[in-house]
């Protein structure tokens, strides 16, 4: 029995219809994957509400989950959740979709 796919990181793409830099950022992410020799599947999680903003601590659309943590280093010291799109600020300015740096970091973690 093989136990690759339990060792697989849990990937989150969380977003909204009303923000299109998501769209962007899968296939990144899946090239990403690819290169890396990484198998998981990402979930897609669509942010419907201000409710489910809360519920979901979700900081913005596109927000990158990687077991459960924000790629984004500085994500839990924000409290701004809501329906709205999302900008990175990164050592190159502000950005619509995280670097491929906190990305590969964030899937180089130890699993759940």
């Amino acid at each position: 029995m093989n136990d690759d796919a339990s060792q697989e990181p849990l990937i989150e793409l969380l977003y909204f219809d009303g923000c299109p830099n998501h769209n962007q950022l899968l296939p990144h992410v899946q090239h990403l994957l690819t290169k890396l020799g990484i198998g998981a599947e990402i979930q897609l999680v669509n942010v419907v509400d201000d409710a489910d903003a809360q519920r979901l601590k979700f900081l913005g659309s596109p927000t990158l989950r990687v077991n459960g943590h924000d790629v984004d280093p500085a994500a839990d010291r924000r409290t701004q959740y809501a329906l709205q799109c999302r900008l990175y600020r990164t050592e190159a300015g502000l950005t619509g979709s995280p670097p491929d740096a906190w990305i590969k970091r964030a899937l180089m973690q130890p699993g759940p």
